[in-house]
């Protein structure tokens, strides 16, 4: 019977913007793994189309002795679960992972499927139960303004905005559109399913003998309000009114509404000239303020996003997913902060993102160091470089100078850095 593992291999597949990380505990009794996550915003320009399958196919292969024994979907982002999507005909990424029987899915409480919209989190009663609660109604007035944005985009209302402020736009859209196919094969997928939350039980303990598994987020609004963007009495209220403004502008288009119904109407590219100017800045307005209510929505999400520390064999192995700084600083002020002083092996927050490794936290890896750092850090790194952010006002993905840091202070595996056609880099740890 298996004891503990004697090593670990993580498989970092090139999802380009993205995250796919498969473990492989090695045990004496046979291999076991656990798969972190699988999404994509955007591959590689010499990916092909179907890079997606590959990689399901070659997880699948990779499991074939000893099973998928645990998927890990850290928060709704596509980039993060957008490969767990299935088709009619049984021939999607999600279809091959679900195949694999997975013993048990571990996703953030706010994924929750059956509780009140307005809980602030799970509570523990006398008996141990758990009873879950999620945002479930706020997470589908996210879908509909993302889904509306992106329709606004495609069609003519935000043609003159700024084309950085539409990238941005076009981006967070996508990142935040529902993919109702991949939510639902993982509600439905595993024998078991677990809501994690802030110090919960992960329940991975009898799946991964000897290797303990702490949850350091997300907290819930029970034990902190920092993860929660907007305050009000009502969490939810701000993106259900959000997305009833937006139903407005989108029934007038659709409708095809006027102020003089019955008169002929004209474009803004066929305003007089004199007037062309405000119709410009008009649309800059609204672009940048539905910029800054998506933005809202993209951190509130990476704000409910699992944070695992992986202890085994005497290492520490630390998977954030996208957690940023609301998320962290709990974690960060709880009675697990000292255990990230001696990590062996963390995977780069938000894809390298300027705020999803906070510096209070990267300052207290105290292996960090130069190449000749006994017992070196070890850095993982799944990003593609200009899908995000832009390098004049420093919020270019993954960050220059975060970039940098992890170069000279870590030994950093990044997907970036792969060759064009190779499909995974992969690092081992012996314990």
């Amino acid at each position: 019977m298996a004891t503990a593992p004697t090593s670990l291999t993580i498989f970092s597949y090139q999802v380009g913007f993205g995250d796919c990380f498969l473990l492989r505990f090695a045990y004496a009794d046979g291999p076991r793994h656990l798969l972190i996550d699988f999404g994509t915003t955007k591959l590689p320009a010499a990916a092909p189309k179907d890079q997606m399958v590959l990689v399901a196919r070659d997880i699948a292969d990779k499991c074939s002795e000893g099973g998928l024994t645990a998927i890990v979907a850290t928060h709704r982002h596509a980039d993060h679960i957008s490969g767990f999507a299935t088709k009619a005909d049984g021939s999607g990424s999600g279809d091959i992972i679900r195949a694999l029987a997975p013993k048990l899915v571990l996703q953030p409480w706010t994924e929750a499927p059956d509780e009140a919209i307005d809980s602030l989190g799970p509570i523990v009663d006398s008996t141990g139960k758990r009873s879950m609660a999620n945002r479930l109604a706020g997470l589908n007035a996210m879908h509909r303004i993302s889904a509306q944005v992106l329709g606004m985009l495609e069609g003519q209302s935000l043609s003159r905005a700024a084309p950085e402020v539409r990238d941005q736009l076009a981006f967070l859209g996508e990142d935040n559109l529902s993919n109702a196919s991949a939510v639902r094969n993982l509600m439905t997928m595993g024998a078991e399913r677990v809501y994690a939350y802030h110090g919960c039980d992960a329940g991975l303990a009898d799946l991964l003998p000897g290797v303990e598994t702490i949850v350091l987020g997300p907290p819930t609004l029970r034990q902190t309000e920092t993860i929660k963007k907007q305050k009000s009495r009502d969490p939810d209220e701000y993106w259900h009114l959000s997305a009833a403004a937006l139903d407005s502008d989108a029934t007038l288009a659709e409708e095809d509404q006027s102020l003089f119904p019955g008169h002929d109407a004209f474009r803004a590219s066929k305003l007089p000239m004199e007037t062309r100017w405000f119709a410009k800045r008009v649309d800059d307005a609204r672009a940048g303020q539905l910029l800054s209510l998506v933005r809202s929505l993209d951190q509130q999400m990476n704000n409910t996003s699992l944070i695992l520390l992986f202890e085994v064999g005497g290492k520490k192995l630390l998977f954030p997913g996208d957690a940023q700084i609301e998320n962290w600083r709990y974690a960060l002020n709880s009675e697990f902060a000292s255990k990230l002083d001696d990590v062996d092996l963390y995977k780069v927050g938000h894809h390298g993102s300027l705020n999803a490794t906070p510096k209070s936290m990267w300052n207290r890896f105290r292996k960090r160091g130069g190449e000749k750092q006994k017992g070196r850090l070890k850095t993982m790194l799944s990003t593609m470089p200009g899908k995000h952010g832009h390098e004049k006002d420093n919020t270019e993905v993954p960050r220059r100078t975060l970039l940098k840091d992890l170069e000279d202070k870590s030994e950093l595996h990044s997907t970036h850095l792969l060759e064009p056609d190779a499909l995974y880099q992969e690092v081992t740890i012996e314990f």
